[in-house]
């Protein structure tokens, strides 16, 4: 890695804030529909915040690679209506009543009509996708989609038994590591319009970074799923655990834990509640293994690694900054 400063926050909402801005109008533009509750729905969703990180990460890709095409705007409306519409259906598989500490869609709603409305926006991102007329955007976005909808069928596969590491890496690639590595070939593509074939100058470092960042994310968001109050995270604490998923400080206790530890894990995993063995004593197992902490330094493991990903890039203020957005990831509290 090079002698590159790493930026600050400021100084990276100083340089995005103008286009995060022009996302936020682009994604509430493309949500609105003739049918007003699937508008309703967007809007209420649009209005729910978030960390907007996917559309962050898609735009360093293009600044990074000296792009100022507009399409970065549009694009960045679509990685965040992807989003959001998975979230919508993940909140009616998992039968969610909060999300960021709002009513989810599926409370207001209900389960019908936001699995429509979810479905709609897919269809919209692709439709706002199409109108850039390059079929290396689609390859991304169709292959995207169909790895995250693999990754949520083979999650509910899993719910209420035993996985080891190999396979909680995989589901989180395709659930969320996926997404970060797409936004940020997004960027290389958006940035070398004129390739008709194949893959962009730095598309797969870049892809690697965002590969690396997303796995980093979702393990910091696992640990905090079982060491967050309901506050914070603006949902119910150790959901995750009561789904019946077993995540990654999970798997490390089970692993090194005594018969009854094991047992107290396997009891909360089968019930999907804390009925029988409460959210403290699995804490307290977690804890004494030492679990928590392994997650955490596989997390910052992931996080170095995406940084190191970087070290071809050209230097420029936006190279700094995605070297910002790793730390970002692993000290957040929600």
């Amino acid at each position: 890695m090079s002698a590159i400063s790493i930026a600050t926050a400021a100084e990276v909402f100083d340089l995005l804030k103008d286009d995060l801005a022009a996302i936020e109008i682009e994604f509430a533009h493309q949500a609105e529909s003739p049918v007003g509750v699937v508008t309703d729905i967007a809007n209420y969703l649009i209005a729910g915040g978030g960390k907007r990180i996917r559309p962050l990460l898609l735009l360093l890709s293009a600044k990074a690679l000296n792009s100022e095409s507009d399409a970065r705007i549009r694009l960045g409306a679509v990685v965040e209506m992807l989003h959001t519409a998975t979230l919508v259906h993940d909140d009616i598989i998992d039968e969610a009543n909060t999300r960021r500490g709002q009513p989810s869609s599926n409370t207001n709603w209900g389960n019908a009509k936001c699995v429509l409305a979810g479905d709609w926006l897919y269809m919209q991102a692709f439709q706002t996708a199409l109108a850039e007329r390059n079929f290396r955007i689609l390859d991304l976005l169709i292959s995207l989609t169909q790895q995250m909808v693999e990754g949520e069928l083979l999650q509910m596969e899993k719910l209420g038994h035993l996985i080891n590491e190999e396979e909680y890496f995989d589901l989180i690639y395709r659930k969320t590591a996926c997404l970060f590595k797409v936004s940020m070939q997004l960027g290389a593509v958006i940035a070398n319009p004129a390739i008709r074939d194949g893959e962009r100058p730095f598309e797969t470092t870049l892809g690697e970074y965002g590969r690396n960042l997303g796995l980093a994310f979702q393990i910091v968001d696992d640990v905090l799923d079982l060491t967050a109050n309901d506050d914070v995270l603006g949902k119910p604490a150790a959901s995750d655990l009561r789904e019946g998923k077993a995540t990654l400080a999970v798997i490390h206790a089970l692993e090194r834990g005594t018969g009854a530890d094991r047992e107290a894990i396997r009891t909360v995993l089968a019930d999907r509640s804390f009925a029988r063995v409460a959210h403290a004593d699995i804490l307290e197992i977690l804890q004494r293994h030492g679990s928590l902490a392994y997650a955490m330094d596989t997390a910052c493991a992931y996080a170095e690694a995406a940084r190191q990903s970087l070290s071809d890039l050209p230097e420029s203020e936006f190279k700094r900054a995605l070297l910002w957005v790793p730390s970002f990831v692993t000290t957040r509290d929600r």
